[in-house]
């Protein structure tokens, strides 16, 4: 890890993205356990440097597409903890009044396009994107997040000989957690890195530590100005360890089997994104641990708040049913 290229502020930022991300998912993750929440739910607790780093690198115009394990990249884009709580309760209030759910939150406003529960579904949208970014000549740069299984799809390798044929303005970031539900990686593609696959297609195909927030910044930044400059996609593959399971509660399903071995969750456990960062600005001295303590107790506070506001909201009203519905 290493900070001597980005301001002190741009590293508290990147704090605070993961920090809130980190959170909003335990909070998630206890009221799904107390059976309050509808559906299933696929926290992000260990993968938020991926989120917090590549998200700092765009701006507010930039617009990315996200995936069934998407409240991270959401809280990254700047979405508001009030609105996805609510989503997640089924409540009218929530980003898609109730009706999307954990899976499919979506912001225009701040360019979050939607999450995806369709594994490799949002790739061709973030390519439909930098079209349209290319055809209105704008600078807006377009980003998908998705998962190592997503990159065995048919539409991640349309959807990057297209924009490399193209040259669009698309920037491709594989959250690659070793594992696709239950199954490892190793076992479901017979290379190591899914960013040699880049190299197919002409573009540069780059290999990043997940677990380090400044370098996942530091290394979109360059990816971005690139695409700014017409110079075309990347691909970007982040290492990475989710500390749980697939989804929530899967110890339901699975009848006892464990298909992950101590040894690798306390790898996992190790990586922690969060505490890497957290003791690396405190040795560095970069930010005053009264400020870290002070911007977890508001935090904390708002998400007490967001599961206030969220309780207190009403449900979908039942002549809602066929709303918003393109039909």
């Amino acid at each position: 890890m290493d900070h001597r290229d980005i301001p002190i502020d741009v590293i508290l930022d990147i704090y605070t993205r993961i920090l809130r991300i980190r959170r909003f998912e335990e909070e998630v993750g206890k009221l799904f356990r107390q059976g309050q929440l509808p559906g299933f739910v696929h926290l992000y607790i260990g993968e938020e440097a991926v989120a917090a780093g590549v998200c700092a690198a765009l701006t507010d115009e930039d617009t990315i597409i996200s995936t069934h394990r998407g409240h991270g990249h959401v809280i990254a884009k700047g979405g508001d903890i009030k609105r996805m709580m609510a989503e997640l309760f089924g409540k009218a209030s929530g980003y898609c009044k109730g009706k999307g759910g954990s899976m499919h939150i979506a912001d225009f406003d701040i360019g979050m396009l939607g999450a995806c529960g369709i594994v490799g579904g949002g790739i061709p949208v973030a390519v439909g994107a930098g079209l349209s970014a290319w055809y209105s000549a704008s600078e807006r740069v377009s980003l998908c997040f998705f998962g190592d299984g997503a990159a065995n799809e048919g539409s991640f390798h349309e959807s990057l000989n297209l924009a490399s044929a193209l040259n669009l303005p698309v920037i491709f970031v594989c959250e690659n957690n070793q594992y696709g539900e239950f199954t490892p990686a190793s076992r479901a593609m017979n290379i190591e890195d899914i960013a040699a696959r880049a190299a197919g297609y002409g573009i540069p195909g780059i290999i990043a530590d997940g677990s380090d927030a400044l370098e996942m910044y530091r290394i979109a930044t360059a990816a971005v100005q690139r695409a700014r400059a017409g110079q075309g996609p990347t691909l970007i593959e982040a290492k990475t360890h989710r500390s749980g399971g697939h989804a929530e509660g899967e110890e339901a399903f699975l009848a006892g089997q464990q298909y992950r071995g101590e040894a690798e969750l306390a790898q996992a456990r190790a990586k922690d994104p969060l505490r890497l960062l957290h003791t690396y600005v405190a040795e560095k001295d970069l930010i005053p641990a009264d400020q870290l303590e002070s911007l977890d107790e508001g935090i904390t506070r708002a998400l007490r708040e967001a599961v206030a506001f969220a309780r207190e909201s009403p449900l979908p009203e039942v002549d809602s049913i066929y709303d918003d519905l393109w039909l």
